[in-house]
């Protein structure tokens, strides 16, 4: 049942007018039952000040492309009810003059582009309207019978509409099934949602969780969990078992959808999607269409469903059934798109948004995270929905054409242009080993400030995690991600990689990077120093970039990695055999990866950095005094003597490698690969020849 969240002392201490309604939008988008992530529109009409200090009837609306849980004050249109409300007396209105008409009645021209559905709002004579999609209330919608049933559980309380875009059409068809009805106290979308009204913000608030529950109670009464969706047709894999599994079709599932636009991905094994990806009718079931026109443009009218045999089927047997079923569904929807176009559409990416496993669960792409989460999360309405509507009958949705007409509607394709542009390093994913550190972390920033998803890979987890933090506060949730690793692991390196297909879909660029420095006249040099740089910056170096190849590889989107090596790559470095050595083993491991990896679209480059002292767990431990009393200076001469060797005479900064770490993961470098970049200010000696 729908939670009454409403907080009386709270509303009460809240200014009359908008604040009230962005209160009560708030509490209907927190909970997703009552209202679709992104979804959904509430008004009320007011007393407001215009620009001349006259007293006016304003109607507040939803704006265009927000989300009612998080929206504002800010995310409102004032519009002048003067102006919109005489236009009921109209007989037909099309969608262009409805938006022009409507940026004209705006009283502030700088508020967003008002609801799609901003004339119902205005039609009705209330001064609170919601209109939400609530699972119990689009299962009665979305049912056969749904006018039927709603006779028994609404009497004469409620107002049936048949589907019809929204627009000015439905909001007078609305308005008039208001008017003709005395008792009305709600309205039901049929294949679409829910409206309802009230005198005061939080009476219209009860009014909308009263009917949602009625409806929920009422289909209730009407399931039986045995026979749910046809009842269980197989079993789930245990939770490390599907874990095991995702980490390796995750990558396939990536590859296979990228070969448009690389899409990150997301999956999802909670109990409710278990339930139905295993069960007898979800086959028929995805295939009949989307349970509400708001999840179209998200989650496509259909999503990909697997039908692999989980008892009898291997794992090679699933990756290929998952590639020709991707393939497949690229294929018929590129035939949907030409059966229904119009003059002038484009199409969208035609790989599927959700792809159904029994046994395993559901995995969402997105052109990023959130966007992904957010196919997945509609995808649980839909679950919701469609479990209800079986309870009541049978699951019916919008026809082939209307649910083109909605996912190429002209005014729904404007919500989706607000979002940021994409840039360089949009629906990437970088893993940067180091990641806690100086130069990696560094690197994050400046992939993050570009679109990038980055995995931050440190023994140093605390510091990774504190790193992913900023960055998550800064540039929203999920964006970055921390884990535990030592280079040297073979398991560690191994397991990261699969934590990077579990979380976002595969690799794209790898900043190999975790390192260390000890220094030693050669005869003090001892085979435990020297094991240890071998370890940490050769063996570690190449379990790195071989798991990378690996994923890489079976993506089949080609990829990219930077060694960040140093100045002594090739220039042997004074009291610093051990270092010197492994880092030119580096350099030259990243140009026999890049000789075997062109067939495959991998590119392998490096940078040469020197001295960096900035933000380097290296320069904060013995090699800080180690160094200086190489060049018989005290450690705190060490910028100045560096700065001074340079020819031009600069000190180079984290900033500075990150600039060149991102210019080689960027397609300004596609065409280069073994390549070394010196980042060091200029040091003749190590001069590349």
């Amino acid at each position: 049942m729908a939670n009454n969240l409403w907080n009386e002392n709270q509303a009460r201490k809240l200014e009359k007018g908008l604040p009230e309604l962005v209160y009560r939008s708030n509490l209907l988008g927190t909970d997703r039952t009552v209202c679709n992530w992104g979804g959904g529109n509430t008004s009320m009409k007011a007393i407001e000040k215009d620009f001349r200090g006259r007293d006016v009837e304003v109607m507040w609306v939803k704006g265009s492309g927000s989300d009612l849980a998080t929206m504002g004050a800010e995310n409102f249109t004032g519009l002048r009810m003067e102006d919109i409300a005489p236009l009921i007396e109209r007989s037909e209105m099309n969608d262009e003059d409805m938006v022009e008409y409507l940026g004209h009645s705006m009283i502030n021209s700088k508020h967003p582009r008002p609801s799609i559905e901003t004339l119902l709002h205005a039609f009705l004579p209330y001064k609170h309207v919601d209109h939400t999609h609530p699972d119990s209330i689009i299962s009665l919608c979305c049912a056969h019978n749904g006018k039927e049933i709603a006779k028994e559980i609404f009497g004469n309380r409620f107002v049936w509409v048949p589907y019809v875009r929204p627009g000015f059409t439905l909001s007078k068809m609305i308005a008039e099934g208001v008017k003709e009805n005395p008792n009305a106290e709600l309205v039901l979308m049929e294949k679409h949602g829910l409206v309802t009204w009230g005198d005061t913000s939080g009476e219209c608030y009860e009014k909308t969780l009263s009917v949602i529950n009625e409806a929920e109670k009422y289909i209730n009464g009407c399931s039986n969990d045995e026979k749910v969706f046809g009842g269980q047709k197989y079993l789930s894999f245990s939770e490390v078992e599907r874990r095991e599994l995702l980490a390796r079709i995750m990558p396939v599932i990536r590859g296979a959808v990228s070969d448009e636009k690389k899409m990150i991905l997301t999956f999802d094994d909670s109990g409710d999607v278990l339930q139905f990806v295993n069960s007898h009718d979800a086959s028929v079931l995805t295939q009949i269409g989307a349970a509400c026109p708001d999840h179209l443009v998200h989650t496509k009218r259909t999503p990909l469903y697997i039908n692999w045999n989980v008892e009898k089927d291997n794992i090679e047997g699933l990756i290929e059934q998952v590639k020709s079923g991707v393939e497949e569904f690229k294929n018929e929807y590129k035939a949907y798109f030409e059966r229904n176009k119009h003059e002038g559409d484009q199409i969208f990416e035609s790989a599927p948004r959700v792809i159904l496993i029994p046994g395993i669960g559901m995995v969402n792409t997105g052109r990023s995270l959130a966007m992904a989460n957010g196919s997945g999360g509609l995808y649980h309405r839909a679950i919701a929905v469609m479990k209800g509507a079986t309870s009541l009958g049978e699951f019916v949705s919008l026809s082939e054409n209307e649910s083109y007409n909605i996912e190429y509607w002209p005014l729904e394709l404007y919500k989706l242009s607000l979002a940021p542009p994409e840039v360089e390093f949009s629906r990437k994913v970088i893993f940067i080993t180091g990641g806690a550190g100086g130069i990696g972390s560094e690197s994050a920033r400046r992939f993050v400030s570009e679109g990038a998803h980055v995995v931050l890979a440190d023994l140093n987890e605390e510091g990774a995690q504190k790193v992913a933090d900023e960055i998550n506060s800064q540039y929203g949730e999920g964006r970055a991600v921390a884990i535990k690793m030592d280079v040297t692991s073979e398991s560690q390196v191994k397991s990261a990689f699969d934590f990077s297909a579990l979380t976002y879909g595969g690799v794209d660029s790898v900043v190999n990077n975790a390192g260390l420095a000890t220094s030693s006249p050669f005869e003090e040099t001892t085979l435990q120093e020297w094991n240890l740089n071998m370890d940490v910056l050769g063996t570690g170096y190449f379990l790195v970039a071989r798991e990378a190849f690996r994923q890489m590889k079976t993506q089949a989107i080609g990829g990219n990695m930077v060694f960040v090596g140093s100045k002594n790559s090739v220039y042997a470095g004074r009291n610093a055999a051990a270092y010197s050595s492994a880092k030119a083993l580096e350099v030259h491991l990243a140009r026999c990866i890049a000789a075997e990896g062109g067939e495959y679209g991998i590119r392998v480059n490096s940078i040469l950095p020197d001295a960096v002292l900035q933000g380097s767990a290296i320069w904060g431990s013995n090699w800080r005094e180690e160094r200086a009393a190489a060049y018989g200076i005290e450690p705190t001469e060490l910028e100045e003597h560096y700065r001074n060797r340079t020819t031009l005479l600069v000190n180079i900064y984290p900033s500075d490698i990150a600039e060149s770490i991102a210019f080689f993961a960027s397609s300004k470098s596609d065409k280069t690969t073994g390549c070394m970049i010196t980042v060091d200010g200029g040091v003749p000696a190590a001069f590349t020849r």
